[in-house]
C-alpha cells in the first residue's frame, strides 16, 4: 500500500498584537510616546515576517525532503511510493478492466529451446505471450478458487506464498512442505469430490486446446508437467526463500522441462488485493498482466519470456499455474482422488 503522506508541520501562527498600554485620550507627551512605540514595531515587522518565512521555508524543505528519502528507500525494493514496480518503462497488456477474448503478441525465440531435445511439431518455432478471458468464465474461476482456499486450508506457509500441487500432493506447511494424500489421509475426502477433479481436468484441457491452436501445434503432443500447482500469496513477510516469489526467473531455465506456461487468476488485481501483477521484463519496456479472476495469461517458457511477480501489497491473490512439455517423458498425470 502506498505510504501515508503526513502533512506538512503548521508554521509558527502570526502573533496577536496583545495587549497593550492604555491609551489615553489626551494630546500629551504620554500620548505621543505611544504613537512612537506603534511606529517602531511598524519598522520592525518587515524583518520579523522575513524570520518566520525562513522557518517556514525551511520546514517545507525539510518536509520534501523526508518524502524524497522515502522514496527512495521503496526504490530500492524496486516499488514506489504508490506501490509500482519500478524497473524502467511500464506498458499494460492486460488491464483488468478489459475483456479480452484473444490478445497475442508473437516475440522471436530465444535459443534456450537448442539446449534441449526437440520434438517437431512441439517445440517452440513461433514465440509469444497471450491472454484471453474467454476460455475459462468467472463462475468457474471461482468454484477453481474455492477448491484451493479449502485444500489451503489444512496448511499454509508462514511466509507470504502458500503452494497446494494436487497432481504430488505438496502443500505448505509453516516452512515445510507435506504430501497432504499421506498427511491428511481419508480426511482429504472431506475436502475434494470428484466433481472438483472433474471441474479441475476440464479447465487444464481447454486451456491446453487454447494454447496449442494459437502456436499451431497438435494439442495431443502437449503433456502436463510438473510443477502445476495452487498459489496463494499475501503481504506477509517472508519466511524462507520459497517465500520470496518475486524474483525474475525464466521457467525453462528454472524448470528444464516447461515448454508452455500458462496462469489462470481466480482473483482481481486492485479489488482482492494489491500488487501482484505479472511483469514481463523486457529490453524495451516492461509489459503488465493484471490479474482477473477466469483470466488465462499463456507464454512460450523461454528467456523470451524472462518475468516476475510484483509483492503483494495488500489482500490475497489466488492463481494456478499449469505447464506443459513436450517431452513424453516428464508429462504428469491428471490428479485422481484415491
Amino acid at each position: 500500500m502506498a505510504p501515508q503522506r503526513r502533512a506538512l508541520p503548521r508554521g509558527p501562527e502570526s502573533a496577536g498584537s496583545g495587549p497593550g498600554p492604555a491609551t489615553g485620550t489626551g494630546t500629551g507627551r504620554g500620548g505621543r510616546r505611544h504613537s512612537s512605540a506603534r511606529k517602531g514595531r511598524s519598522r520592525q515587522d518587515p524583518r520579523g515576517w522575513r524570520a518566520k518565512a525562513a522557518i517556514l521555508l525551511l520546514l517545507f524543505t525539510a518536509a520534501v525532503g523526508g518524502l524524497v528519502l522515502w522514496s527512495r528507500l521503496l526504490a530500492q525494493d524496486g516499488i514506489s511510493g504508490d506501490g509500482i514496480l519500478q524497473d524502467g518503462v511500464t506498458e499494460v497488456l492486460a488491464h483488468r478492466s478489459d475483456s479480452l477474448r484473444d490478445k497475442f503478441v508473437e516475440i522471436p525465440c530465444s535459443e534456450d529451446y537448442d539446449s534441449h531435445r526437440r520434438f517437431e511439431g512441439c517445440t517452440p518455432r513461433r514465440c509469444g505471450r497471450g491472454v484471453s478471458d474467454a476460455i475459462i468464465t468467472r463462475e468457474e474461476a471461482e468454484r477453481i478458487r474455492r477448491i484451493a482456499e479449502r485444500g489451503l486450508s489444512l496448511g499454509g506457509s508462514d511466509g507470504g506464498a502458500s503452494i497446494l500441487d494436487l497432481h504430488s500432493g505438496a502443500l505448505s506447511l509453516g516452512k515445510h512442505f507435506v504430501n497432504l494424500y499421506r498427511y491428511f489421509g481419508d480426511k482429504i475426502h472431506d475436502i475434494f469430490t470428484e466433481e472438483d477433479f472433474a471441474l479441475y481436468r476440464d479447465v487444464r484441457q481447454r486451456i491446453q486446446q487454447r494454447i496449442a491452436e494459437v502456436f499451431g501445434i497438435n494439442s495431443s503432443s502437449m503433456y502436463l508437467t510438473k510443477p502445476t500447482f495452487f498459489s496463494r500469496m499475501n503481504s506477509t513477510e517472508a519466511k524462507t526463500t520459497h517465500d520470496e516469489y518475486w524474483h525474475p526467473h525464466v521457467d525453462k531455465v528454472t524448470y528444464g522441462s516447461f515448454d508452455y506456461t500458462s496462469l489462470l487468476y481466480l482473483s482481481d488485481y486492485t479489488q482482492d488485493f494489491g500488487g501482484g501483477r505479472f511483469v514481463f521484463l523486457d529490453a524495451d519496456s516492461n509489459k503488465t498482466v493484471e490479474p482477473r479472476a477466469g483470466r488465462v495469461s499463456f507464454f512460450t517458457s523461454g528467456s523470451e519470456n524472462l518475468h516476475r511477480v510484483e509483492k503483494v501489497h495488500w489482500g490475497t491473490r489466488f492463481a494456478i499455474t499449469i505447464s506443459f512439455t513436450c517431452n513424453p517423458e516428464h508429462g504428469i498425470g491428471d490428479p485422481v482422488l484415491g
